[in-house]
């Protein structure tokens, strides 16, 4: 159970900046930050990340990752729980990094993936199972390692749980209304 707990507890920085976009979007403050991350440029013909990528969403996104890991050491800090279920990791201000690296690693994961469903001619909207579910855990995983090593257990549990809980959600957000398709 401390397992699983500790997949969820991790990888939180990337997996809430990886919902953080959408909701940059009705932040008026910051609305007018439109640019998308490719500046409209095409390759081959075809847009390259696609007018939903913007740097507003990665900016915020990254914002969020460092938002969450600063409320994560103050957690561990100040919660006997929460550091039981840590796995070990030591939450302190050497980690600090950990959260915007993860951030900005699951919203440049998502970019990518929207470049190579772009130019396999996915259209925008469509899902393309399981990229779209596990593109942003694998970027955000990838830019943790220069602050954290874990083992092939914990990566493993990570991609399986964040994948469950990214399919759980969107179905939730389906049934709500808030999605029109439930994957």
């Amino acid at each position: 159970m401390h397992s699983l707990l500790f997949s969820i507890w991790f990888f939180l920085p990337a997996g809430l900046a990886n919902a953080s976009p959408v909701f940059a979007n009705k932040i008026s403050l910051i609305n007018w930050i439109t640019t998308p991350l490719d500046f409209g440029k095409k390759y081959r013909g075809i847009r390259i990340f696609g007018d939903n990528k913007t740097w507003r969403g990665l900016i915020f996104g990254t914002l969020i990752g460092l938002l969450v890991i600063l409320l994560q050491i103050y957690g561990y800090h100040h919660s006997a729980w929460l550091r039981s279920i840590s796995g070990g990791v030591i939450y302190n201000h050497s980690l600090i990094l950990l959260g915007p690296l993860m951030g900005f690693g699951a919203l440049l994961g998502d970019a990518i993936e929207s470049f190579f469903k772009r130019q396999a001619r996915v259209k925008p909207g469509n899902t393309w199972f399981p990229f779209d579910q596990i593109d942003y855990i694998i970027g955000g995983l990838l830019f943790s390692l220069p602050v954290i090593t874990l083992g092939v257990k914990y990566y493993f549990l990570i991609l399986v749980v964040w994948l469950l809980l990214h399919l759980i959600s969107s179905y939730i957000g389906y049934l709500l209304g808030l999605k029109t398709k439930p994957i």
